[in-house]
């Protein structure tokens, strides 16, 4: 008999209980006086199966407008901005759902001293997985995307697994969808 996982099979999930209470959660990554591009990004975590995983996390860090993170580690001299955080922590909905508020990122220097496109860099925690997966989203669209020296990594027929879509019915908002495994699984980076 062979046993063979599932798209769900379960370890956890144990985020619900601590890590995204109202306490824990961070839904706005940049306040309302941050300045740059406002956006609202809205995720989705589906299984194998393409079914919602409504026990999920999210966890986002970003560079601010300017391009720095907030991060004693980056090197570039610039204001500290007390209404950006630059981190956001959400669990899934019901529906695998959960929708951050921030600002479009600025461009960050990447391999090379190449800058890299506006992106965010993502880490999913789901039910059976064992550790969290990295990720990245990026703004579909973007002409800097064509000069990213990461995404350039990415074989080109993959590369629309890491790009959030605009909701053409709300300006600002975009959805990004990740797929756990199958055909359309989203692009894991090994970090």
């Amino acid at each position: 008999m062979d046993l063979v996982p599932n798209p769900s099979q379960t370890v956890g999930p144990f985020f619900h209980f601590s890590l995204t209470t109202a306490a824990h959660s961070v839904r706005c990554i940049a306040g309302p006086q941050a300045p740059g591009e406002r956006v609202w990004l809205m995720c989705r975590v589906l299984d194998g199966d393409g079914a919602p995983l409504n026990d999920a996390m999210i966890e986002i860090w970003q560079a601010n407008a300017e391009g720095k993170y907030n991060h004693p580690d980056d090197p570039r001299i610039s204001a500290k901005d007390p209404t950006f955080t630059g981190f956001g922590r959400l669990g899934t909905d019901e529906n695998g759902m959960c929708e951050f508020e921030t600002i479009k990122p600025g461009r960050v220097p990447g391999p090379g001293n190449v800058f890299q496109a506006p992106h965010l860099n993502v880490a999913v925690y789901a039910r059976g997985l064992l550790r969290q997966l990295y990720t990245r989203v990026y703004f579909a669209g973007d002409p800097a995307n064509q000069q990213d020296p990461v995404l350039a990594l990415v074989p080109a027929e993959r590369r629309g697994t890491l790009m959030a879509l605009s909701d053409p019915a709300r300006p600002g908002h975009w959805r990004f969808q990740v797929h756990l495994q199958g055909e359309q699984e989203t692009v894991f980076f090994d970090v």
